[in-house]
């Protein structure tokens, strides 16, 4: 779960991360008269959950109440990454002597959270990787024995930031747990910036909640913002399936998390493009129907994939669930299978008697018919 700027950054100021003053407008008028409470020139910022806001004309500065009003009317209703525009940030304009970069995140190559450090504040974390990698630094976090003062230091060491070493330190550690506390997934703040007088000072911060997280913390979840789902998402969300709607033309039906995702690797890695993440795993072969009217009414869809392997699950019991809706919703695009594992001798012959497709021999070789056949439709190029 993502949450917007001015919800992400009490998080921070909780572990003890100075941040701004500001206040949430949704007008013109309560931005005007937030800018006049804060007695400051100021800084309208859009609040929307996603990144490249300055670059989109998102964020503004303001000299007085007046030009606040001005730069909320310019900014409230746009659309910024797919998110309109609701609300903005009004928040103090601070005298910047340097900006730095802090996260934490968590990181699959090391299985753990990693902490990343760049004194190149204000670029995005990717450009700095690519073309500055030693301007960055990391150090993956073992969970038992935490992050602390020492590890910091050490992390910081040879990065060019003497005299500010020590309140980075701090800095750092407060955000490993603030990251460790509320259950992130990713906790950034980008820039971190040291003023004038010395203080550093959260300018901006993306928080992001784990998704097993949000049960344990339902207060916290309600401060996040929903995520934005597409008419098919939001009707596989009603039947309790989970869908994520693509850009390609080949529609995928797996059984399994890590199936479907291998499969929809697979598909890229031959050139092709997935429509759809969908697995029908478990009890969800009871959902057949529902599940491939979701992969059909996509209109981008020139073919569909089933692959299906078994373990403990049957792949005949899933394949004449999904037999049954075929042969009730009685498509005309092209369906290839790739079907192995416990059941998979009964499965396969179900396929030739009912619907008369002999299985492919290989998950590959299932997948290559399936891009063939949706360039031939004029899909997957």
């Amino acid at each position: 779960m993502n949450f917007e700027e001015h919800a992400a950054k009490p998080l921070l100021q909780a572990a003890g991360i100075a941040i701004p003053r500001g206040r949430v407008a949704r007008s013109a008028g309560e931005a005007e008269a937030a800018a006049a409470a804060l007695g400051v020139p100021v800084m309208v910022k859009a609040q929307v959950p996603a990144g490249r806001r300055g670059k989109a004309g998102g964020i503004r500065r303001a000299g007085d109440p007046r030009a606040a009003r001005d730069a909320a009317s310019a900014i409230l209703g746009m659309e910024i990454a797919g998110h309109r525009v609701a609300s903005v940030l009004v928040e103090e304009q601070m005298q910047v002597a340097a900006e730095y970069y802090a996260a934490v995140l968590s990181d699959a190559a090391s299985k753990g959270p990693l902490v990343i450090f760049s004194p190149e504040g204000g670029m995005d974390v990717e450009e700095i990787a690519a073309s500055m990698p030693d301007r960055l630094g990391q150090a993956a976090v073992d969970i038992l024995r935490g992050f602390d003062l020492d590890s910091a230091r050490a992390m910081l060491g040879g990065l060019g930031v003497d005299g500010d070493e020590g309140p980075l330190a701090d800095t750092l550690v407060a955000l490993y747990r603030a990251y460790r506390d509320n259950d992130a997934e990713l906790l950034e703040i980008n820039p971190l910036a040291r003023l004038a007088g010395g203080r550093l000072v959260a300018l901006d911060c993306k928080f992001v909640l784990d998704d097993s997280g949000i049960q344990r913390r339902p207060e916290l979840a309600g401060t996040g913002s929903p995520e934005t789902l597409t008419a098919l998402e939001a009707r596989a969300q009603a039947l309790g399936l989970r869908y994520i709607e693509l850009d390609g033309d080949i529609g995928v039906l797996a059984n399994g998390a890590g199936l479907t995702m291998t499969t929809m690797d697979v598909i890229a890695h031959h050139g092709g493009r997935p429509a759809n993440f969908l697995e029908i795993g478990g009890d969800a072969y009871t959902k057949a129907r529902p599940a491939l009217e979701l992969v059909l009414d996509n209109p981008r869809i020139k073919c569909l994939l089933v692959n299906f392997c078994g373990a403990f699950a049957r792949t005949d019991v899933m394949t004449g669930g999904l037999l049954d809706a075929w042969e009730a919703l009685a498509p005309t695009i092209p369906v290839f299978f790739s079907v192995r594992g416990t059941g998979s001798a009964e499965a396969q012959a179900m396929l030739r008697e009912r619907l008369g497709v002999t299985p492919c021999e290989t998950m590959d070789g299932a997948i290559v018919a399936a891009i063939a056949a949706a360039r031939d439709a004029g899909g997957s190029r």
